[in-house]
């Protein structure tokens, strides 16, 4: 095995950072460029993330993986990351603004005492959208949405997450001495760790509020929100640590169990399937065992529903691609057949069935009002049904009968696929149903 020795010197990004003149975002990336450096931690371990906004644009300046995600959201991407990867650094690089509107993920990162280390650029404005005022503003400050001062009380980020159980939380700001001391000491917290570093936004909140390096520290003070650091009263174990012992005592997992190819294919190309009826018809599942009967016949299959919010009314439509060949493109535009089952379906799929060639099939129940359609119009009559068809039989025999009538899987596929489904009976009445086909 060689080993490769990295020089961390010369993989360092010598680029100006992007930032206004003044602003705080480059002395704390310079902090943590420090901390990395004395932590000895290699690239390839540690993972910096990031979101959107001025701070959002640190990750490209580390040599090390990087990720940049949605506003808000960068501490949900580095907790799967470190759920994955408990044995990487993993930091997190926000604005005020992406915590404040990912103030839920800030709260679970904190009670699961996730080992990740997060530092919150904060500069009390959204400093990149146009200075608007933020979670953390402080009452009374003038911003571009509070142009007569902030009404709310800014968010105490150090004390909510000390109270919801996280190892190492600290407030401070980009000009305090020890900022690379606290960076290196966080990262090496064994559980969640945040870092409140106060800074100046040069752009917009300066201009319009009485703040410098000199003042920040009795802002801190007039706001009741002192500098410093909080630990956990109790050590906790980490998250990721704790998830990962509790998996190894799971008993292993069965292996998959393939089904098998029992049956012949009947088709030599692709072919789509699309079926829409109402919901609590039982569509998706009568397509489900449609497209099980494909597996089983040597087919590739890939299954799309739709459906709406509620459960019992309004459509319910489901489109099953085949393929003798592995699915690339699991999309449909055009299907070669509709199963039209109700009016509820009809109206969800009119433009498809009005848009439909004459080389395509629609299979539907006698009385089903249907648009005007070049396609071929096969009609069923439920009523030439060995069984009575009910509104939850109904989807599976109409679905299986046009799989069989339409030569893409046989009557025998379809029955291993259903034995055991409790509505068996109505696929078995599907079947018998293309003896008895009529037309328009």
């Amino acid at each position: 095995m060689t080993t490769t020795v990295i020089d961390l010197d010369t993989l360092r990004n010598e680029r100006q950072f992007p930032f206004c003149p003044g602003c705080g975002h480059s002395t704390i990336l310079d902090a943590l460029d420090a901390a990395l450096v004395r932590r000895g931690t290699a690239p390839e371990k540690t993972v910096i993330v990031t979101d959107i906004g001025c701070a959002g644009l640190s990750d490209q300046y580390f040599a090390t993986s990087g990720l940049h995600g949605l506003h808000g959201r960068s501490i949900t991407y580095a907790t799967g990351i470190k759920l994955a990867r408990p044995d990487l650094d993993v930091i997190v690089i926000m604005g005020d603004g992406g915590t404040g509107i990912g103030g839920a993920h800030l709260l679970a990162a904190a009670r699961r005492n996730i080992g990740i280390t997060l530092i919150v650029m904060n500069n009390f404005n959204f400093g990149m959208t146009g200075g608007q005022h933020s979670s953390t503003t402080p009452e009374g400050a003038t911003t571009s949405t509070t142009p007569l001062g902030n009404l709310e009380r800014p968010l105490d980020i150090r004390s909510t997450v000390a109270v919801n159980g996280s190892a190492y939380s600290w407030r401070g700001t980009s000009f305090d001495d020890d900022l690379v001391d606290r960076i290196e000491e966080a990262m090496g917290v064994d559980g969640f760790a945040l870092l409140d570093v106060w800074e100046l936004c040069t752009a917009y909140y300066v201009r319009t509020n009485t703040i410098s390096r000199k003042t920040i520290h009795d802002i801190m003070g007039g706001l009741g929100l002192d500098p410093g650091l909080v630990v956990a009263s109790e050590p906790r174990t980490e998250f990721a640590a704790a998830l990962h012992a509790m998996a190894g005592q799971l008993p292993p997992a069965p292996p998959p169990k393939p089904t098998p190819t029992s049956h012949r294919s009947l088709i030599d190309g692709r072919f789509v399937l699309e079926a829409a009826g109402s919901a609590g018809g039982k569509v998706r599942s009568a397509v489900r065992i449609v497209a099980a009967a494909g597996v089983r016949s040597g087919l590739f299959t890939a299954q799309h529903d739709d459906y709406p919010t509620t459960v019992k009314k309004g459509h319910s439509a489901s489109t099953v691609v085949f393929d003798p060949d592995p699915i690339r493109y699991a999309g449909a535009d055009h299907p070669d057949a509709v199963v039209a089952l109700t009016t509820d379906g009809v109206n969800r799929i009119r433009s498809t069935i009005t848009a439909m060639a004459a080389e395509s099939t629609i299979v539907a129940p006698v009385g089903l009002d249907l648009p005007e359609t070049a396609a071929r119009v096969i009609r069923l009559d439920p009523k030439n049904s060995p069984t009575r068809l009910g509104p939850a039989s109904m989807a599976p025999a109409l679905i299986s009968a046009a799989a069989v009538m339409l030569g893409i899987v046989s009557p025998e596929a379809i029955r291993d696929a259903a034995a055991g489904f409790r509505s068996a009976d109505a696929f078995e009445a599907g079947v018998a149903l293309v003896d008895a086909i009529g037309s328009d």
